[in-house]
């Protein structure tokens, strides 16, 4: 068993992972953000406290990140109270968040120099899938470094996929975190025009249903039609901070992303219509606010 620590395991995401790795028998460390009330289960269930960062790695085989994005992992991981002030040589540290592939090629550098590994490991699926331990789970690393933490990624993860050396994770995530959002964009646009041009929205979810257009995203999109609009629970201000760390990546390889700048333009001008702490299928809402059209049954 690893001695582990956790940072954002107050989060939607990272409470699952946590639990899931104290249920495998792992000895378990965090830190305590704003929410104490999120991890109240965890400290019951035997996990310990630690003030900072610089706590948690001090003796820690491994410590998983899980927070918002770049700003916040690199002020877990640098500065007088980061992981690096605490951390001896041979630490691994793991960050599940969606991060720019630039700042995480910075911090495994900087990492590197102390002997301590960085390795990107981001998410996909829900919130549901991390309590059950179901999670999917993409590593950018070494052959060797992967193999280490495979026993140890699966506590919460039904399938983990090696993609890659270093940096690939965060590539792939958000290049799936864009392809997502594409659809779930699209989704809601065409609704609110079938709607405006008299025909009934359902009738395009039977007709999407049947064939190869159809997905799990647009039928999550499709929930909304009966007033559902949590069926995705992903923060809207959270998937456009990912589009928009998925514009630069593509900008810097000099590959033009025009449709990338339209579902992020999208997904800011529902962000400015008051939607942003609403998830992500709240998209239908600022289409009808857009339009004109009457789509979300009240």
């Amino acid at each position: 068993m690893q001695k582990i620590g956790f940072i954002g395991a107050s989060g939607l995401m990272g409470h699952g992972m946590a639990r899931n790795l104290l249920a495998k028998g792992h000895r378990l460390a965090l830190t305590v953000h704003r929410n104490r009330e999120r991890v109240a289960d965890l400290l019951a269930a035997g996990a310990t406290q630690a003030a900072t960062p610089a706590e948690l790695a001090r003796g820690a085989d491994i410590v998983f990140l899980c927070v918002t994005g770049s700003p916040q992992v690199e002020a877990s991981t640098l500065g007088e109270l980061g992981l690096l002030a605490g951390a001896a040589e041979g630490l691994v540290i793991v960050d599940c968040s969606t991060s720019e592939p630039e700042s995480t090629n910075r911090l495994r550098e900087r990492c590197a120099t102390q002997g301590v590994r960085f390795v990107d490991a981001p998410l996909a699926r829900t919130p549901v899938e991390a309590e059950a331990g179901r999670l999917n789970v993409m590593v950018g690393a070494d052959d060797a470094t992967f193999a280490e933490l495979l026993p140890v990624l699966k506590c919460f993860a039904e399938n983990v996929i090696h993609v890659g050396g270093p940096g690939s994770g965060h590539v792939i995530k958000l290049v799936n975190n864009f392809i997502a959002q594409a659809i779930c964009t699209a989704t809601a646009e065409a609704f609110a025009v079938v709607q405006r041009a008299g025909c009934e929205p359902r009738k395009l979810v039977e007709l999407v249903s049947a064939g190869l257009v159809n997905s799990g995203i647009f039928q999550t999109m499709a929930k909304t039609l009966d007033g559902d609009l949590a069926a995705l629970k992903f923060e809207l201000d959270y998937a456009r901070k990912d589009i928009r760390y998925y514009t630069h990546l593509a900008e810097s390889l000099n590959v033009p992303t025009v449709v990338g700048e339209a579902v992020h333009q999208s997904l800011a001008l529902a962000s400015a219509l008051g939607h942003g702490h609403k998830f992500v299928p709240s998209l239908v809402e600022a289409q009808e606010q857009i339009t004109g059209a009457r789509l979300v049954p009240r």
